[in-house]
């Protein structure tokens, strides 16, 4: 089997056309200012890509997205970086709509049936904060809650059509606090995307009512867990996109002959053995194992694959700058993308973090 044969054969099953197009399009462009990636993307059909065939998505398992993504992190990692946060947010709601009892079944359909984007809004910015601990605030107004504060949502700013986040609202019954999800279409009043690179979004007292508002007390421990099982699949994503980019260095060494053939199969075998990695913690995603284990997986594979990139990238960037195949800025763009998984969401943990308290048989907190 040829390199990449297999992620490219599931680009081609699910999203057919995406990749041909890709191939006529240069890297450069498709990295660019005003690149087709996301509307090529949108177009393929790529927003449903992990949505059911019952609601119209195109089914793809946690195996099948973790190829595709590799797939597409070889021909625009920007774009797959971006949709990560997007695979992530519809996997929590789909989750949710599996268990609750108000609109988000309607609401899946239109995002599935209309090719939305859904981006995240992190807390990783906050030093301290788990990454799904509210990054806004929120504060009860009669029968709305208004949401304020800024976020990075992972390079869907400008390009998403909905921005989920977890807030803390007051009970229902008035008894404390609770965790919720609030859903704010991009059009909000009060919401709008700006900042130097034009992806930050600020929230001034943007109104969420009821029906977009998923309380946790609604949910009978349902929120954690989709949220957990969410971050796993985002953790593998945007492993998948970065190794994506570094892969598309490799299959320029390994297409050229002039490499010796030591040097070839070394970045072969460490490059596969990450996707491999990544694959069996994908598969027992699709074996529905639990939630925390899975995450704690996820986590392991993420940081394993961090350190494979640092070792396979400076070698593919070294030889193929020596052979003068490939145009120094493709080569500069590609590694940059694929180190950025040190970049995503969590940052490396700390001796003292969730990591060390879970290896020490404690629980494995993300919220």
């Amino acid at each position: 089997m040829r390199f990449l044969e297999r992620e490219r054969a599931a680009v081609a099953k699910l999203l057919p056309d995406l990749d041909e197009t890709l191939r006529t399009v240069p890297l450069m462009e498709l990295e660019g200012t005003n690149s087709p990636g996301i509307r090529l993307f949108r177009e393929s059909g790529g927003a449903a890509l992990m949505a059911p065939t019952s609601q119209q998505g195109r089914g793809a398992t946690a195996l099948d997205a973790l190829r595709v993504q590799r797939a597409l992190g070889a021909r625009m990692p920007s774009v797959a970086s971006a949709t990560a946060a997007h695979h992530f947010s519809l996997a929590v709601l789909l989750a949710l709509a599996s268990v609750g009892d108000s609109m988000l079944p309607q609401l899946v359909e239109g995002v599935v049936t209309s090719d939305r984007l859904m981006a995240f809004a992190f807390a990783e910015e906050r030093s301290g904060a788990g990454i799904l601990s509210p990054a806004v605030t929120a504060a009860a107004e009669s029968d709305l809650v208004r949401v304020s504060g800024a976020a990075r949502p992972g390079g869907l700013a400008s390009s998403m059509d909905l921005l989920m986040a977890t807030v803390t609202v007051p009970r229902s019954d008035g008894k404390g606090e609770e965790t919720a999800v609030a859903l704010l279409p991009a059009e909000s009043e009060g919401l709008s995307v700006g900042g130097a690179d034009n992806e930050r979004v600020t929230l001034d007292g943007v109104g969420v009512p009821p029906e977009l508002l998923v309380r946790s007390s609604a949910l009978d421990g349902h929120l954690e867990a989709a949220l957990t099982t969410g971050l796993a699949q985002y953790q593998l994503l945007t492993t998948a996109g970065c190794l994506g980019a570094a892969s598309a260095l490799v299959e320029q060494v390994l297409l050229d002959t002039r490499v010796p053939e030591s040097e070839r199969v070394r970045l072969l075998v460490e490059t596969e053995a990450a996707m491999a990695a990544a694959e069996g913690v994908a598969r027992r995603i699709d074996d529905g194992a639990a939630e925390t284990s899975i995450l704690a997986d996820a986590l392991f594979t993420r940081y394993s694959v961090q350190d494979t990139l640092y070792r396979v990238i400076p070698r593919a960037t070294e030889l193929l700058a020596d052979l003068g195949s490939v145009g120094a800025d493709e080569i500069g763009h590609l590694a940059g993308r694929a180190t950025d998984l040190a970049l995503r969401p969590p940052a490396r943990p700390r001796t003292t973090g969730p990591l060390a308290a879970y290896l020490a048989g404690g629980p494995l907190t993300v919220v």
